[in-house]
């Protein structure tokens, strides 16, 4: 499993949003909110950065302390995902909390989605499944944050995305935590 500072090398300019204290994420709520533990590369993503914008295309969630019965809410209540597969347009997937669901960790501002598929049972295992802006599905057997380094690091393609994507040197914006 990929290491924070694996994706920190491949997209240095998110190092400035770092939170070196930690940002004190009460993952006993997220993930009874949730129903699930999540992986634990995600789960130290989190905790060492907010919610990233990368190029202003790629958003990539992070839960917020405070908040994180919402954001496991959230996941567990995917109407975009819950639609597409009422149509017949997820391929074999399912949306959690079905066994082997789909659980949203990113996003971009094209319709492009990025997930998890919750099998195995260990979280540490789960692939990263992307669902294009063109309705296209592209399973990777990765957890997120090496998805991330290898997008990043040019070592992993996805079909579908823009040409441009990703920029020779992509820009990231760090959003804060609300407080209400």
């Amino acid at each position: 499993m990929e290491r924070i500072e694996g994706l920190e090398a491949a997209l240095p300019a998110m190092v400035p949003w770092r939170v070196t204290a930690g940002r004190g994420v009460d993952w006993t709520a997220l993930e009874a909110a949730l129903g699930t533990a999540l992986p634990s590369d995600f789960r130290s993503l989190a905790e060492a950065y907010p919610v990233l914008v990368v190029d202003d295309f790629l958003i990539v969630s992070s839960p917020a302390p405070g908040a994180e019965a919402l954001w496991g809410s959230a996941c567990r209540e995917d109407e975009i995902l819950q639609d597409l597969y009422e149509m017949g347009d997820t391929e074999h997937y399912v949306p959690y909390p079905r066994p082997g669901g789909l659980i949203s960790w990113a996003e971009s501002n094209c319709g492009d989605s990025f997930y998890w598929r919750t099998t195995p049972a260990d979280p540490d295992a789960w692939p990263v499944v992307v669902r294009t802006d063109n309705g296209e599905w592209f399973e990777f057997p990765v957890g997120a944050v090496e998805f991330l380094a290898g997008v990043y690091g040019r070592t992993i393609d996805v079909p579908g995305m823009p040409r441009d994507f990703p920029a020779d040197r992509p820009q990231v914006l760090g959003l804060p935590d609300r407080a209400d």
